[in-house]
């Protein structure tokens, strides 16, 4: 069974770039504190780097 993901948005995305909205947009996370499961992939994984600052990662079985 694949690895996943639990994504956490921790910080706000007010004053951040448009790019890196449109990536937690992505990933799934509308607001602050909003928690989604992904799968661990390269795409997931890249995206997570590009927000690493704004989020919390956790890996789930």
């Amino acid at each position: 069974m694949a690895r996943r993901l639990k994504v956490r948005q921790v910080r706000s995305t007010i004053g951040r770039k448009k790019d890196q909205r449109d990536t937690l947009r992505t990933l799934g996370l509308k607001r602050l504190n909003d928690e989604v499961v992904q799968e661990d992939r390269p795409e997931v994984r890249g995206m997570l780097a590009k927000v690493s600052h704004l989020v919390v990662v956790e890996e789930v079985d």
